[in-house]
């Protein structure tokens, strides 16, 4: 039997090229090839503890909250997601009102469920011509927080997973008439700040308390992250308590030490590493503009690293091109979706590795100039026609999260198991949602409606797994009277 240390390293010695996270992409080495055995350490003397930094460990985040502008940093281990539930159950109660873009991720309902918070929901735009949600308005957020007065922390994602960004500055502004702390999962945004090319972080835009991957973007050990603190309005002790909690007592050294010679490379060498991979990301977005039939989406606003290649009117499905660019042209893309593919940039991808894509991809493009298949249409599968496949469903929450997964215990005789085509009108006991990107379409506690049933079989169709159920097309749910 072949260990996974063996198909590691076999797959680490072939020709695929991954146009997926960590940023280091297999080419950058921050740690000069050192073996992780080598310095596999614990709390040993002069070595400090990130649960109670007070030397070197100390001086790196203090280092890191500098690079990114911040008034306190904190190294992660356990990737975004214990930043993100530190954050979330730092800044509220148990039972508060929370406002929540609904295109978060699962990290940020789990953390609702953990705290039994009530969630307010702010729902992203969408753009049909690209089928990609957009950002949140901060005009949203404004009337959001004037109809529920009670609510006790802000909670948006930006950059996407798809690289939409939103208005972090405006949106800062509205939240924080009502003093209460803005929290930014800007997991895939932290390359931002340093280059024009890309936006400002959203410390330098006024959030209380920002997420960022440092492994999805930059050249860093896959669950190395940061979370960063600033104000007065985010109790910065509560957030302490839980990333204690939340966080392994046993932190990598090997992670830790990748996240320091990241934040060294970014702070001492920011133009050298910058400044060649955005001239070659603008001429791989130039040249991928002359597409025919494929094309590159462009929304207002959008984190230029990530590639997104529409497949709309291409006479292919997103499931063809992604193995087309995988077993054709061994080019392992980050994700696909209902119809786009997408590929992530950074500063570890070559020359060479872009313009293997730029190869694929216009040879792909020129098959599909002739091609007159279509994707499945959705009244020939039986579904809604209105149905846009990733805009996010509006859906009647009868019950928190909390609440939902009280009745799953307390009333089993009103539970069932429920196909797609059963479950509208019923409500959910369960997640559903796609990993990637893990945003939830269906969340425990709401009533199913026809579109996010329809849209989870319409994903199925196309060969997609639908994750947080415990039966492959069946969800569970509470039926009652």
């Amino acid at each position: 039997m072949q260990t996974l240390l063996e198909k590691l390293t076999a797959y680490g010695a072939s020709d695929h090229y991954g146009f997926h996270m960590p940023g280091h992409k297999r080419q950058l080495d921050l740690m000069e090839g050192i073996s992780p055995y080598q310095i596999d350490i614990t709390e040993i003397d002069g070595f400090d503890d990130l649960h109670h930094a007070e030397g070197i460990l100390k001086e790196a985040q203090e280092q890191a909250a500098k690079v990114y502008h911040a008034e306190e940093t904190h190294f992660l281990v356990n990737g975004s997601t214990a930043g993100i539930l530190s954050a979330i159950l730092g800044s509220t109660r148990r039972g508060d009102q929370i406002l929540v873009a609904r295109n978060c991720h699962k990290s940020v309902y789990h953390a609702i469920e953990m705290q039994e918070l009530k969630p307010v929901y702010l729902y992203p735009g969408f753009d049909p011509e690209a089928q990609l949600n957009t950002e949140i308005s901060a005009e949203d957020v404004r009337a959001a927080l004037k109809r529920h007065p009670g609510v006790r922390a802000v909670v948006i994602v930006s950059p996407t997973y798809d690289g939409i960004v939103s208005d972090v500055e405006s949106i800062a502004e509205a939240v924080h008439v009502h003093d209460i702390p803005l929290i930014v999962d800007e997991a895939h945004g932290a390359h931002f700040g340093f280059h024009p090319y890309f936006p400002e972080n959203a410390n330098q835009k006024g959030a209380d308390l920002v997420i960022h991957s440092l492994h999805k973007t930059l050249p860093a050990l896959t669950q190395t992250a940061l979370l960063h603190m600033n104000g007065e309005r985010a109790d910065r002790r509560r957030v302490r308590k839980y990333l204690h909690m939340l966080q392994t007592s046993s932190p990598s050294y090997v992670l830790m030490a990748s996240a320091d010679a990241c934040i060294h490379l970014l702070r001492e060498e920011p133009e050298q590493v910058f400044e060649p991979y955005v001239r070659c990301l603008k001429e791989t977005r130039e040249k991928l503009c002359g597409l025919k039939k494929l094309r590159l989406a462009k929304v207002e606003g959008m984190d230029p690293s990530k590639l997104v290649i529409s497949v709309k009117d291409a006479g292919i499905s997103s499931r063809e091109l992604y193995d087309r660019l995988l077993q054709d042209w061994h080019l392992q893309p980050e994700m696909r979706a209902g119809t786009y593919v997408l590929l992530m940039t950074t500063l570890g991808d070559t020359p060479e590795g872009m313009e293997r894509l730029v190869r694929a991809l216009c040879a792909i493009d020129a098959e599909a100039e002739g091609a007159k298949g279509e994707e499945p249409k959705m009244e020939e599968a039986g579904l809604s026609t209105e149905m846009q496949p990733g805009k996010f469903p509006r859906q009647e929450q009868v019950f928190s999260s909390a609440e939902a997964e009280a009745l799953q215990g307390s009333e089993p005789e009103h539970i069932a198991s429920v196909s797609w085509e059963e479950s509208p009108g019923e409500i959910s006991l369960e997640y559903a949602y796609l990993y990637p990107p893990g945003c939830p379409v269906i969340v425990p506690g709401e009533k199913v409606s026809q579109e996010a049933a329809d849209m989870l079989q319409w994903y199925q169709a196309q060969g997609f797994s639908v994750e947080g159920l415990r039966e492959d097309s069946r969800i569970e749910v509470y039926r009652h009277g």
